[in-house]
């Protein structure tokens, strides 16, 4: 299986999971007016993915905002990693937000809420480079 990597737009979120490390990286915006289009061959590629995963994955979100239905189709994302643990695999996610951003924050803290799949939450600056 080959990694998955879609670039970033204006309207979408850069998409980068690597078999290699077990590290999936969702970073952007997601405020496409089709996010169903657009996370169907994510979500295909994670049903995929589910057949033969690694034993740890990593998953790293920073997204600055979203709409509605990107919301909905992230949370399908979480609902796939759900699939994984109910498996034996171990699965974590760090939900980055920016410390002015409290409405991302509290997204987060639904997400987390609304799945099994532990999450950190990890607060950054404009001035902060960050390092998954």
């Amino acid at each position: 299986m080959e990694s998955l990597f879609i670039e970033a737009t204006d309207t979408t979120p850069e998409i980068d999971f690597n078999i290699e490390s077990g590290v999936f990286s969702i970073e952007g915006k997601a405020i496409n007016n089709d996010a169903e289009e657009f996370f169907k061959p994510i979500l295909s590629w994670l049903d995929d993915y589910l057949t033969a995963p690694n034993e740890v994955t990593h998953v790293v979100v920073k997204l600055d905002y979203f709409n509605i239905s990107s919301s909905k189709r992230i949370l399908f994302v979480f609902y796939k990693l759900n699939e994984l643990i109910d498996s034996g695999y171990t699965v974590d996610v760090k939900w980055y937000y920016h410390e002015d951003e409290d409405d991302m924050y509290e997204v987060g803290q639904d997400f987390a809420f609304m799945v099994k799949v532990p999450f950190e939450f990890c607060e950054y600056s404009l001035y902060e480079k960050v390092l998954a």
